[in-house]
């Protein structure tokens, strides 16, 4: 296989002016977005110039403490995007959303790093980091769509939750139809992406692998131990955030402490 072909800098600016055909759609359609767009792209831009400056260190330098702090960063950092997306207090969900990535990661990562790839060492950061930014960026819109349908549900079918608690239903049972839907819609973009990778698409990791010089069958070996592991961590996330956002979310008489539309 080839090497890796350089994209020079001054080409990559140019090919930014194609953002002129979203930014022309946004002032026909009148979509209000051209603010979102521009500051969006500058924000992308900045933080990967910079966070790859800082991986061309952190490679290098390959410290089992510095890595894990920069996993928990990504970590925290990534439940406070959940919690802002959907527009929920941060008060009483960064701790469930958290718990929920935490317990999805660490052990899918040691799985991985232990007994899937075996870099040496096994905390080097030329694995672990892109590895651990897969993961939770693919959780990330599976815990958003989690709590905005959770929380939409019980508003729209309050009726329903209220009915179960006069019945003498626990908040768990009360609240399960809603858990059950809130998990099923959150699951139902991966499931569908697996079903049809291969034929319809070729994935990010995959295809950065191939262009990077690396054989087709090695970069399928690689895209389907991360398709696996994104689905189970999900599947750990969403679960576990849910189950800590009921307790936290619904007092004992079985009141909403939060509403969709409630944020801090």
């Amino acid at each position: 296989m080839g090497s890796v072909i350089d994209i020079d800098w001054l080409v990559l600016a140019a090919f930014f002016g194609l953002l002129a055909i979203p930014l022309l759609l946004n002032r026909f359609y009148q979509l209000e977005l051209g603010r979102d767009i521009i500051t969006s792209v500058a924000r992308m831009t900045l933080q990967l110039v910079l966070v790859g400056v800082y991986l061309e260190y952190l490679f290098d330098f390959n410290s089992a403490v510095i890595n894990l702090l920069w996993i928990v960063a990504m970590v925290l950092i990534g439940a406070s995007a959940i919690i802002s997306k959907s527009k929920l207090p941060a008060s009483k969900l960064m701790l469930p959303i958290t718990t929920g990535l935490f317990a999805g990661l660490l052990p899918i990562l040691a799985i991985i790093t232990l007994l899937v790839i075996k870099p040496s060492p096994l905390f080097s950061a030329q694995y672990l980091i892109p590895l651990a930014g897969m993961l939770l960026g693919n959780s990330m819109s599976g815990n958003i769509v989690s709590l905005q349908t959770f929380f939409s549900a019980l508003e729209t079918r309050r009726g329903e939750y209220e009915a179960a608690l006069s019945l003498g239903a626990s908040t768990r049972y009360a609240t399960l139809p809603f858990v059950r839907e809130a998990i099923q819609r959150s699951l139902a973009p991966t499931i569908a992406t697996m079903a049809t990778t291969g034929l319809v698409t070729l994935p990010g990791m995959m295809t950065g692998q191939i262009l990077g010089g690396a054989s087709p069958i090695i970069a399928i070996k690689y895209q389907l131990m991360i398709m696996v592991a994104i689905f189970v961590m999900m599947t750990i996330s969403v679960a576990i955030a849910l189950k800590l956002t009921v307790r936290n979310c619904i007092n004992k008489e079985g009141r909403l402490l939060v509403s969709s539309h409630s944020s801090e």
